[in-house]
């Protein structure tokens, strides 16, 4: 398990998978912010990629994110699109409802930055974010990425044009 100061992230547990799916992607709004694409429903059983992981794909890393005190499954993260040639890739979470505003995104972030460019020798991060997600700007900010740009008006969420922030890290620049 890797390990922060609130959360571990460790490998996906089956019984992970009833909780995430009901608790993060059975929630439409919350789905559908998170996606890149419109929300839609993942039956039970499913090989789905956000809940079942792949040994075999090597360009993403899923983790589920427990509480140090107890081991209580707070949420997921990822390692995405990892670029061996460019050593780069993009950095993912999602916590449960009642697991948000504890501080846990910024440490979830920190933790997978260590793992990126210490565990993995990656050179680049990057997050992208809807531009209103003040709690994941605030734990991107928080773990030493810069604003790099804005996509404007370029996420379809709910009905409506959002602009994306997206941000970047440089190994160098990281003070873990």
């Amino acid at each position: 398990m890797l390990k922060g100061t609130k959360v571990g992230l460790r490998a996906r547990h089956e019984d992970d998978i009833p909780i995430l799916r009901a608790e993060l992607y059975d929630d439409v709004v919350n789905s559908a912010r998170a996606e890149a694409g419109p929300w839609r429903p993942i039956r039970p059983g499913s090989n789905d990629p956000r809940l079942v992981v792949d040994e075999q794909d090597q360009r993403r890393v899923p983790f589920s994110v427990v509480e140090l005190d107890g081991g209580t499954l707070v949420g997921t993260a990822v390692l995405a699109n990892i670029d061996n040639h460019n050593r780069s890739a993009h950095i993912g979470l999602g916590l449960l409802p009642l697991s948000r505003g504890k501080g846990y995104g910024t440490d979830v972030v920190a933790v997978l930055c260590h793992y990126g460019f210490i565990a993995r020798g990656l050179r680049r991060l990057q997050i992208e974010t809807l531009a209103d997600n003040a709690a994941m700007l605030r734990s991107a900010e928080a773990n030493g990425f810069v604003r790099e740009g804005v996509l404007r008006s370029s996420s379809w969420v709910m009905g409506e044009f959002l602009d994306q922030v997206v941000l970047g890290l440089l190994a160098e620049e990281w003070k873990g």
